[in-house]
């Protein structure tokens, strides 16, 4: 009587609970009993036959190498693989002698013609493993198309179901919207972050802490601002985002900015915020004889330097642009009400800005699209440029959101707005070094210096507002703004800000519609600044 192992799996631990175990020992059994093999030692398996790397089977096939047993006893061929490579290492242990039986089917393997119907058999399991694969694909790639996330919701959120999407978790989901606003503030590195939300309750699934590495899984998932990201794919989402796509970036610019961070032994009110125009490398501070100044150290770049007061002085030259005449102020409180009592026609011709725009990020996702098909960008950097195209139409679709049910809050927002535009040279002047740097983050969108050259950026609406000359000197043309241009230069040569004259109540009609629509857009962090401010 031959000594034979017998092997009999499963695909997951759920069917090991069933009958499928018991069902496949009593044949191997009756085989053992029917050929006279007995049977020392079990292999009993929970892993599926699809991949390489089950560790009983691979322990077994270990054993049978160094011939502790003559052979295998297995129910069916399907059961010992499902991948070719563990076939191969099957067939190599029947070359060597080893005697391999499978209980549900007569085949003798030491003969051609039975090896050759083996072969077929486990050629035609492994196309079904592909075929079944292919087709689970089919249907989870389906329902990421559609907006749905087919696997386990993440912190924050809760199953719903197949086919269903995920909703926010009423406990959960605050804080984790807490943990990206908090973060955003750079006051929290990610352990004392992780410290805090576990006494305020966040907890994983588990009921465990979030610990530093999952938090930070968490802060770089735009599973939160309604982007499903797989594999290197990225996906508009159909459930309903828990922060809003600006907060996303705007925690991934400071994770960015917290790599490979160096303590500063000083701080300056511009560091890490002006460019060189010339090279792009950051300005670094320095101080001399007294005096701050800001220089590029690429080899050979004409940039040399240029002192802090300058920068001060020629920021407040730009902040006087922005600020409007007493005339235009009182003119546009009148319009704001007005427009507040005309609001339905406001509100649709707000939505159909909207409109356009989402249109035309549509349009730029299918050309980034044919670029890619035609071998014009790699994959990386097209789902790079994809997802930020996708934020853009999120951030969209969130200001839709608020023109159809806050029409409060958008006239909150402008009348907020002005307020600070009309007080930016004070604000400028009286706040403390973290206020300075807040405010050109909410007023600016780069800083960059060219020789003695000073080139200020300056970001919407305040943008709107320091070129709202230009609505006076030529009529509009059919779906493009008067305003285009964003960019501001201050030189010693030019030391004088481009001030124009009052606008018309007409004018400023136009420039408030336009106001309307840009800050509806914003989230209120934009708005903000400093209590003290």
């Amino acid at each position: 009587m031959k000594n034979v192992y017998g092997y009999i799996r499963v695909s997951t631990a759920k069917q090991g609970e069933g009958v499928s175990l018991i069902v496949q020992k009593e044949a191997i059994t009756r085989y053992a009993s029917q050929y006279n093999l007995n049977i020392i030692r079990w292999f009993e398996e929970k892993e599926t036959a699809a991949k390489q790397g089950r560790p009983l089977f691979m322990a077994m096939m270990k054993l049978l190498k160094a011939r502790k047993a003559s052979g295998v006893i297995i129910h069916k061929i399907d059961r010992s693989a499902r991948n070719l490579k563990d076939w191969a290492d099957l067939g190599n242990l029947i070359d060597q002698g080893v005697e391999v039986h499978f209980a549900h089917e007569s085949l003798d393997l030491q003969a051609r013609g039975g090896r050759l119907s083996a072969d077929i058999q486990a050629v035609i399991a492994a196309d079904y493993i592909r075929n079944l694969r292919q087709e689970a694909l089919k249907g989870i790639y389906g329902r990421l198309n559609q907006g749905i996330y087919p696997f386990q919701a993440p912190i924050g959120y809760v199953n719903q179901g197949k086919g269903k999407y995920k909703t926010i978790n009423p406990i959960q989901g605050p804080l984790v919207r807490m943990a990206f606003e908090l973060y955003a503030t750079k006051k929290y590195t990610l352990k004392t972050l992780a410290d805090h939300l576990y006494h305020l309750g966040l907890r994983n699934t588990k009921k465990h802490k979030v610990h530093v590495t999952s938090l930070s899984v968490i802060l770089n998932n735009p599973f939160y601002a309604g982007i499903i990201a797989v594999k290197g794919k990225n996906f508009s989402a159909g459930h309903e985002p828990l922060i809003l796509p600006d907060l996303f970036k705007q925690v991934q610019a400071v994770l960015r900015g917290n790599t490979n961070q160096k303590v500063n032994k000083y701080d300056f009110t511009f560091r890490k915020l002006l460019s060189c125009n010339a090279c792009g490398y950051s300005l670094v501070a320095e101080t001399q004889k007294g005096q701050i100044y800001y220089r590029c150290h690429t080899k050979g770049c004409k940039t040399k330097g240029i002192k802090e007061v300058t920068i001060a002085n020629f920021l407040s030259k730009a902040f006087t642009t922005a600020q409007l005449y007493p005339q235009e102020t009182a003119i546009l409180e009148e319009l704001l009400l007005e427009s507040e009592s005309d609001w339905v026609t406001k509100q649709r011709d707000m939505l159909a800005a909207i409109q356009l725009q989402k249109g035309q990020l549509v349009q730029n996702i299918e050309r980034l699209t044919d670029c890619y098909v035609e071998g014009g960008l790699d994959k990386e950097t097209f789902e790079d440029r994809k997802r930020k195209l996708l934020l853009d139409t999120k951030t969209k679709e969130a200001a839709e959101n608020d023109i159809l049910l806050g029409q409060e809050k958008i006239f909150k927002r402008t009348k907020k707005f002005l307020e600070l535009a009309n007080s930016l040279i004070n604000s400028l002047e009286i706040a403390n070094l973290e206020e300075k740097r807040e405010l050109l983050k909410i007023t600016t969108s780069n800083l960059s210096v060219e020789g003695k050259k000073l080139i200020i950026s300056m970001r919407s609406p305040f943008l709107e507002l320091t070129n709202r000359s230009n609505l006076a000197k030529c009529p509009l043309e059919r779906g493009r703004h008067r305003i285009e241009t964003g960019v501001l230069a201050y030189s010693d040569i030019n030391t004088s800000p481009i001030v124009g004259e009052p606008l018309s109540k007409e004018n400023l009609r136009e420039l408030l519609n336009l106001l309307l629509s840009v800050v509806s857009q914003l989230p209120d962090t934009n708005l903000e600044t400093h209590h003290d401010i």
